[in-house]
């Protein structure tokens, strides 16, 4: 297996030190806008470095993707950029002919009459819209396979196929107790997607109703998380896994609900009050003339860039899928998880505990797609495949998952 590693921020740079460790790939080249971004991930891999290679890449240039691809001799393509790019990375994959891999799906745009009510374009839509497309050419895109979406998705299914017989909701739910020295503000993932994700409408499925949207932060509850995290108040956010999940398992209701904290949602109202969240560019003075900038790129270079955290960062992180349905005739409540400690990634590996956790997921996937042990054609989410190899192969990378009855 030959990878194409798209992005080489805090993610990306993750993925490379967990894929230093294993076996199952001849070569990964690591490509970045910034070419010096690209060039530190593989030096502080050090004599790891061997398999790995550093490039320069515009991932909004189709065609230079497509190229780099084909000048390297990659089967696959990594996508560890931001939402903005899957399009062109997941078109020029597809024209190289080479698996894709991402872990967030191409972007939504709400209603544009009743966005608190009704889904306009849905996460994802433009990439299962060529989905036949992938089909006819027996080449696989495997979307949404971070840690959620990603993992989580892989306990829906794990819980669909050997811990209930029918089910009746299915709700992620993430939360962390996680602190950044010296910050009052400092999100712990890139703020363009967190602006994103929570400021969108969020969307519920229902079987009987099918995908509906409702207003952000929406049903706040209170759910305890495992291994000394505790309580945190969750609420509605727009997540590629109500999009994914119902696809392949059967429930009557699908949630993600995000443990954000009543700061960090005032902040967000703020920034969409003044309107900071958008992306359209606006004309401000620069010292040179008039400059056009996108609020949003603004917020992001005024805040610290997440990847940087690790060392003021204390706490854990908790990724995980509570399920409840029936099994054997009687009600069964579970929530399957998987936490990361930040000391722990910062030692073991040099990287935040939250940026580890999205990294681990795609290498593992990477690590079944080589061996054959997932397979498939078309674009299909993680829930398309067994869980048992997954799971069983996160353990063994170090990192185990747990499972408490609720």
């Amino acid at each position: 297996m030959r990878v194409l590693l798209v992005g080489a921020g805090g993610v990306g740079t993750a993925v490379t030190r967990i894929a230093a460790r294993r076996p199952f790939f001849d070569r990964m080249v690591v490509a970045d806008h910034d070419p010096a971004r690209a060039g530190a991930a593989v030096a502080a891999l050090g004599a790891d470095g061997d398999r790995f290679r550093a490039e320069r890449v515009d991932a909004g240039d189709e065609d230079g993707v497509t190229e780099l691809l084909a000048l390297h001799g990659c089967d696959v393509l990594l996508n560890a950029t931001d939402p903005r790019f899957v399009m062109p990375l997941f078109r020029a994959a597809r024209r190289a002919g080479a698996t894709y891999v991402d872990m967030a799906m191409s972007l939504s745009r709400p209603h544009a009459e009743r966005p608190y009510e009704e889904c306009g374009v849905k996460l994802g839509d433009e990439q299962f819209a060529r989905a036949g497309e992938w089909a006819e050419a027996g080449a696989l895109a495997l979307v949404g396979m971070g840690v959620e979406p990603g993992l989580s998705d892989v306990f829906a299914r794990y819980a669909a196929d050997e811990l209930f017989d029918e089910i009746e909701e299915i709700g992620v739910r993430d939360g962390a107790n996680l602190t950044v020295d010296g910050y009052d503000f400092a999100p712990s993932f890139s703020i363009w997607t967190t602006i994103e994700e929570c400021l969108n409408p969020p969307v519920v499925y229902e079987k009987d109703r099918g995908w509906f949207t409702t207003e952000p932060f929406s049903e706040p509850e209170v759910f305890d998380f495992p291994e000394g995290i505790g309580p945190v108040e969750c609420v509605n956010v727009e997540h590629e896994e109500v999009l994914l999940v119902p696809r392949w398992v059967g429930a009557r209701r699908v949630t993600f609900k995000y443990g954000l904290g009543r700061e960090f949602i005032d902040t967000l109202r703020t920034l969409r009050l003044l309107g900071l969240d958008g992306t359209a560019p606006v004309t401000v003075p620069g010292p040179d003339g008039p400059v056009r900038v996108s609020p949003r790129d603004v917020v992001a270079a005024c805040l610290p860039d997440p990847a940087t955290l690790g060392d003021r960062m204390h706490g854990k992180t908790c990724a995980g899928t509570w399920v409840r349905g029936v099994k054997d005739g009687a009600p069964r409540e579970v929530y399957l998880y998987h936490v990361v400690d930040n000391q722990w990634s910062m030692a073991e590996y040099g990287c935040q505990a939250v940026v580890w956790q999205t990294a681990v997921n795609p290498v593992v996937a990477l690590e079944l797609l080589a061996g054959g042990a997932w397979s498939g054609t078309g674009v299909l989410g993680p829930e398309a495949f067994p869980a048992g190899p997954f799971l069983d192969l996160l353990t063994a990378y170090g990192s185990p998952w747990g499972l408490r009855e609720q």
